[in-house]
Order: C-alpha cells, then sequence, then structure tokens
C-alpha cells in the first residue's frame, strides 16, 4: 500500500458529478464504493469535502455579501456534502462518522482531534466539514491542517484530470503531465495543485499530496495499491 493512513480531498463539484449543481446520488456512491474498498484493504481513512456545488465563498462575495459571510454560508454548504456522504457510506456497511468544524450538536459532533484520531484508529472513516471553522480559508487548506492534525502519511486530491500538468491539459494538447514534483517548483510555476495556503503548510509538515483522477472507476483503491497514474507532491522531487 503506498500509504496507509490518507486524507482525500475531494471537491463540491465532484459531488454533484454530470449534473453541475447539488447533489448526485449515483456519482456518490461511486466514490463511496471506492472509499469502502480502500478501507478494506486495510487503508485509514479521513476525508475533507468541499462545497462548491452549493456556494462558493469567494465567488460569492459581493458588495452586498462580504466574503467573511460568504464563506460562513460555504461552510454550511460542505457540512450538506458531508452528511450526504456519511448517509452514503454507512449504506454500504461503511462504520463512518461526520464531524464539524461549525458546532452544530443536533447533526454531528463539532471535530475534535483526539476523538477524531481515536475513530480512525478503530476503522472509522471521518468526515470533516465545514472547513476551518473560519472564513478567508479555502478546504484545500483545511485538508492538509486536518490531514497534518490526524497524523496522516499524505493527502490524496481527486481531481477532474490524472495529475498535476504544466498547463491545462483539456486546453494545452502540449501539457507535461508530471509523475513526481516538489512544493518549490508548484510554488515557483504556480501550478494550480492547491492553493498557495494549502502548499505551504503541507511543504511545512512534509506532507506528500497525491493528485489523481476521482472519476476512473476504482481510482482511490488502485493509486493506494501502487497502479494507476498520478502525481505525487513532495517536499524534494529525488525525495
Amino acid at each position: 500500500m503506498r500509504h496507509r493512513r490518507i486524507l482525500v480531498k475531494l471537491s463540491g463539484e465532484a459531488m454533484a458529478g454530470s449534473d453541475g449543481f447539488g447533489l448526485n446520488l449515483t456519482a456518490i456512491e461511486k466514490y463511496a464504493t471506492d472509499f469502502s474498498g480502500a478501507v478494506r484493504s486495510g487503508a485509514q481513512l479521513a476525508i475533507v469535502v468541499g462545497g462548491g456545488n452549493f456556494f462558493r465563498g469567494y465567488t460569492g462575495a459581493s458588495s452586498n455579501l462580504p466574503r467573511a459571510g460568504a464563506d460562513s454560508i460555504g461552510m454550511l454548504a460542505t457540512m450538506m456534502n458531508t452528511l450526504a456522504l456519511r448517509e452514503v457510506l454507512t449504506s454500504l456497511g461503511v462504520d463512518a462518522e461526520a464531524m464539524s468544524s461549525v458546532p452544530m450538536p443536533s447533526v454531528c459532533q463539532t471535530f475534535n482531534r483526539v476523538q477524531a484520531l481515536a475513530a480512525i484508529e478503530r476503522g472509522t472513516v471521518v468526515i470533516c466539514g465545514g472547513g476551518t471553522g473560519n472564513p478567508f480559508v479555502t478546504t484545500d487548506t483545511a485538508a492538509v491542517l486536518r490531514a497534518a492534525e490526524l497524523e496522516c502519511n499524505a493527502v490524496y486530491k481527486g481531481t477532474q484530470v490524472d495529475g498535476v500538468y504544466s498547463a491545462d491539459p483539456r486546453e494545452d494538447e502540449s501539457a507535461k503531465r508530471f509523475d513526481r514534483i516538489d512544493f518549490d517548483h508548484v510554488i515557483r510555476e504556480d501550478l494550480k495543485v492547491m492553493d498557495l495556503a494549502a502548499i505551504a503548510l503541507a511543504r511545512e509538515a512534509a506532507m506528500p499530496i497525491v493528485v489523481f483522477d476521482i472519476h476512473k472507476p476504482d481510482a482511490l483503491t488502485t493509486i493506494l495499491a501502487g497502479r494507476g497514474i498520478c502525481t505525487e507532491v513532495v517536499p524534494r522531487a529525488d525525495a
């Protein structure tokens, strides 16, 4: 197994599937089945889900809706995705627990590092919603933060493409895909792996980031087994 304890960053857009907005339960069940396979193979799993399929704070901000308020709405959007993923995982027989950075005790537990660690160690999938609970911080940064707190070996970012490219491969046929790349290269070339704050935090924590195509069948299980195509972002390219 490439890494035993991982945190998966799943975008809100992925939760919408081909619909482009809201929850696509067919797509969510596909991801959940893949995650279930990873757990059965021995992986310990935490997940952070974005909220862009409902509301994205920085694009929703306006003169009438300041960024701080827009980000609060975005945090609630992530919680809808978090709860949906928990329910689908549970329906597949996976022990899953939702935790929120924003206290909402009637819905789920508030995130607690000690409790989350204990849950992961007993084989429960811990889904962390609500971002960091603070505005002006993306769910990418929240994912790296939670991965560091939960002593994960790596962050696995499920995207629309099969790795990190020198340019958008959907727009530039000459774009080069990297098998392995270091954080300094990502920052220097402004490659769109995660936002700069997330990359800086991952570099400081020496937390590898594995970028893979979430839409491929059994995507996570395959990458964890050392097969399939992905890009690993590491502290040093020769590490």
